[in-house]
């Protein structure tokens, strides 16, 4: 079998981007979406925060927000109106669309993928700084009434000791870096994308540390949403390519992903580049199989699957992949709450440059 992983590398503080765009309409036919978040306040000053992230799998196969245009309707977090998504500025494609005034790229990265939002990860394991790395995004995006995109990649023997190892050195001391992140969530909506491969790619692991990990997620889900309620908190689903729906959806349970508690729902296709279609009908699997309050939902990663998975299940950068639908809240598709772009788009698998650095021809090929 193909190893797979989101391959990260750890700057030492928060990894990624985040942002909003308004141009994203949901598309023809598409149902009135289910929302669950609240409208926004006016915007407010600048967010900052440095660092780099790479994610990858392969199995089997300008700072300012603006307002996501479509309505939010429905759901039993019905929201009062559009919702934001907070972009992060200080992110590696931002760094060089601004360092790189006179590349003829410049123009087509800057407006198609930095322009667009993507997660700001935390992949290392730093129990000191923890809180206030998170408070310095999600301040910032309070401030401006905007959702950030959080993703916790810290857990235990992460990736199985693939290209993205690491993390906490063991559960006790990951129980205390996630209380540490939910220190710095503060009060607003934000959107938390549990540990990608966590649950997905347990098999490497023995029974006993399984069972670990699984109720360590659980405690996870339970301390950051106890932290802050109106943060929205969703599980490993691996990707359609993966794990069947109903043997996955067994394992979510087990980390809490059906309880209200602890879960809003699941993640699908974080790295991968399945197309959107294929995740949505393997999320409603997933979430049917999976049980628990109706308004679960699930978040799909849409950043490199505009045109599917590569030939024979290549990961690693493969060429002639596509950025996908763009970032929102309001996808009008019932039970999907988000398309995100988890992956940043650019950010190397470890073949078009070092793992985790920004790649400017792969970014370019992308947007392409």
């Amino acid at each position: 079998m193909v190893a797979v992983a989101s391959v990260v590398v750890a700057a030492g503080t928060v990894t990624g981007t985040v942002s909003a765009l308004g141009d994203e309409r949901p598309a023809p036919g598409a149902r009135a979406p289910v929302a669950r978040w609240s409208a926004p306040s006016p915007s407010g000053a600048p967010a900052s925060a440095g660092g780099s992230v790479t994610p990858s799998p392969a199995r089997p196969a300008s700072p300012e927000p603006a307002v996501d245009p479509s309505p939010s309707t429905g759901g039993s977090r019905t929201a009062a109106g559009p919702a934001l998504l907070y972009r992060h500025p200080d992110s590696q494609v931002r760094a060089w669309v601004d360092s790189h005034p006179g590349d003829p790229r410049r123009a087509v990265i800057a407006s198609r993928i930095a322009g667009r939002p993507a997660a700001v990860w935390f992949a290392d394991f730093t129990p000191s700084t923890i809180t206030a790395r998170v408070e310095a995004v999600t301040s910032v995006a309070a401030e401006r009434g905007a959702v950030p995109v959080l993703v916790p990649y810290a857990v235990p023997r992460r990736d199985c000791g693939g290209a993205s190892e690491g993390g906490a050195p063991d559960l006790a001391a990951y129980d205390g870096w996630i209380d540490g992140f939910a220190a710095g969530l503060g009060s607003r909506e934000v959107v938390v994308v549990l540990e990608p491969d966590a649950i997905a790619q347990s098999d490497c692991l023995t029974a006993p540390e399984r069972a670990g990990r699984l109720a360590s997620l659980a405690r996870a889900g339970r301390v950051l949403k106890a932290a802050d309620p109106r943060a929205r908190v969703y599980y490993d689903a691996g990707n359609s390519d993966w794990n069947p729906a109903a043997a996955q959806a067994a394992l979510l349970r087990r980390a809490g992903a059906a309880s209200a508690a602890s879960s809003d729902g699941v993640f699908t296709n974080v790295s991968n580049f399945n197309r959107t279609d294929d995740e949505t009908a393997y999320a409603r699997r997933v979430l049917a199989a999976l049980g628990g309050p109706p308004d679960l939902g699930a978040v799909i990663d849409t950043s490199r699957n505009g045109n599917g998975a590569a030939p024979g299940g290549a990961w690693c950068d493969p060429p002639g992949r596509r950025i996908g639908p763009a970032p929102t809240l309001s996808t009008g598709e019932a039970g999907i709450d988000a398309y995100l772009w988890v992956k940043p788009p650019g950010e190397s698998d470890g073949c078009r440059g070092e793992p985790g650095t920004f790649s400017a021809a792969y970014a370019y090929e992308l947007a392409g």
